[in-house]
């Protein structure tokens, strides 16, 4: 009787952590689906502290888990330079980091020189006219994982069927708040 009550036990507590691990993966978005269109930015001009990365996508973690550390009230901020299903992972390239200021506004030079000291390069990018975005969730670091296979074919698929001039092309522009966008030419 104890051997079957053990065996239930431990059937038991493998089916719990089988659900448990696919709540985690659908809480990181593996059911939500890519919401892709085209319009007006989501974020206007920017000023950013990143660090460049060569190398795989999925390897970029530590450059978010320092830029946040460094100002954690900062929202977070990729550059995504090659599509990861026709570039090999090691040729892969991105710039990561924190968006010091929005709109007209300047960063704080404390800020930047904050920044700077830890190796980041301050940069800022102009406001475009008009870009496509995909939003998907970004609740966990599997989430990073789920939108490197899913973001970037449903930005093709989109960008194809409305033959639209994209640039970056084939490169996304992603904010991992969950928008990921190209620039169109006018």
């Amino acid at each position: 009787m104890s051997d079957l009550l053990l065996l239930g036990l431990i059937g038991g507590l493998t089916l719990l952590l089988l659900l448990t691990l696919l709540a985690f993966a659908g809480y990181s978005g593996l059911l939500a689906g890519v919401t892709v269109s085209a319009g007006s930015p989501p974020i206007r001009n920017v000023t950013v502290a990143y660090k460049f990365h060569m190398g795989p996508y999925g390897e970029t973690g530590r450059l978010f888990t320092e830029s946040c550390s460094i100002s954690p009230k900062l929202r977070s901020i990729a550059v995504y330079y090659d599509n990861p299903h026709m570039v090999p992972p090691d040729k892969c390239r991105c710039a990561v980091g924190s968006i010091l200021s929005e709109g007209e506004e300047s960063p704080s030079p404390e800020l930047i020189d904050l920044y700077q000291k830890f190796g980041f390069k301050v940069f800022s990018f102009p406001a475009p006219s008009h870009v496509v975005t995909a939003t998907f969730p970004y609740t966990t670091i599997l989430s990073i994982w789920l939108a490197t296979r899913r973001v970037h074919p449903a930005l093709d698929t989109y960008i194809k069927a409305r033959k639209l001039c994209a640039y970056p092309r084939p490169d996304p522009f992603h904010v991992p708040t969950g928008t990921a966008g190209r620039l169109l030419c006018a």
